[in-house]
């Protein structure tokens, strides 16, 4: 699936310009997809024409993230949760279920959190919101730098081509490598960063908030991810009222290195997701 595939614009919303995409089909069903780190929604290409049948959907890059815009007081959890609740009603998405992969897990759940009835379902999984935190790589050493100085010395543009060579690699899907590298260079990397080093205060606020999210939700991720271990995904399903879990066999980056998977489990969520009301069958361990 090529990058192309994915016609992308940008609209402003409270103030910040964003970029998305829109298949802006007449549908009573909103799938709005929010882009991981450090990709942009270009990172949704190989599941997004499994996704369309389903109703419209939306893809966003979070502010700070990806080619949208930087606004420092947006970039952390708590505060995106906010923005994506004023963003789903300025842009009329209704009720929308929301899918959330890595740093859009800690958003979405906020989300629903705070703004139960701005959505219908949760799909997050591979978001670092253990506590005590569990991380590894590169991300433990973000989140443990002494200060953004740090990580602003790092070369921004070769970590992050390294980091997702697995997912995009530059030989094969040159133009889809370029749109990540691309969006943290010339510093954004070390802003964009300002909101996993929130996860220290957050966590914990989040933890406490968990139990009250009566939204369903699902878990896919990759059970080999090393750089957010399973121990993240089993938190959430220890604490989460309504939850689904399917670890899959993919690393980090699940939603492009499963990709047939993920879009098959997604679409059946979504189709059937809105009428869950209970807890849905028993949570299910990495080995199963």
């Amino acid at each position: 699936m090529s990058a192309a595939s994915i016609p992308t614009f940008f609209r402003v919303c409270d103030g910040v310009r964003v970029r998305y995409a829109d298949t802006k089909a007449d549908s009573d069903t909103t799938v709005l997809m929010l882009a991981p780190w450090p990709e942009s929604l270009l990172a949704f290409r190989r599941i997004w024409d499994l996704v369309v049948p389903v109703g419209r959907v939306v893809a966003l890059d979070l502010p700070g993230f990806g080619h949208s815009d930087q606004r420092a007081e947006l970039i952390a959890p708590d505060a995106m949760g906010q923005f994506l609740a004023r963003l789903i009603d300025e842009w009329g998405l209704g009720a929308p279920h929301v899918v959330g992969p890595d740093v859009g897990t800690a958003a979405a759940l906020f989300l629903a959190a705070t703004a139960g009835d701005r959505v219908t379902s949760l799909t997050v999984g591979g978001g670092a919101v253990r506590f005590p935190i569990d991380t590894g790589g590169v991300l433990k050493d973000v989140i443990e730098a002494p200060d953004l100085d740090v990580v602003r010395a790092l070369d921004a543009r070769t970590n992050i081509g390294y980091a997702v060579e697995a997912a995009a690699s530059a030989a094969d899907e040159p133009e889809v490598h370029e749109d990540y590298v691309s969006a943290y260079d010339l510093g954004r990397f070390a802003e964009s960063a300002r909101f996993v080093r929130h996860y220290p205060q957050q966590n914990p606020v989040l933890r406490d908030l968990l139990p009250t999210i009566t939204t369903p939700v699902q878990i896919l991720a990759g059970k080999a991810d090393d750089l957010v271990p399973w121990s993240n995904n089993q938190f959430l399903a220890d604490h989460l009222p309504h939850v689904e879990t399917h670890p899959l066999d993919a690393g980090h980056f699940a939603w492009e290195e499963a990709a047939p998977e993920y879009a098959r489990l997604l679409v059946e969520w979504i189709t059937a997701g809105h009428r869950r009301t209970a807890p849905s069958p028993e949570v299910r361990r990495p080995d199963a």
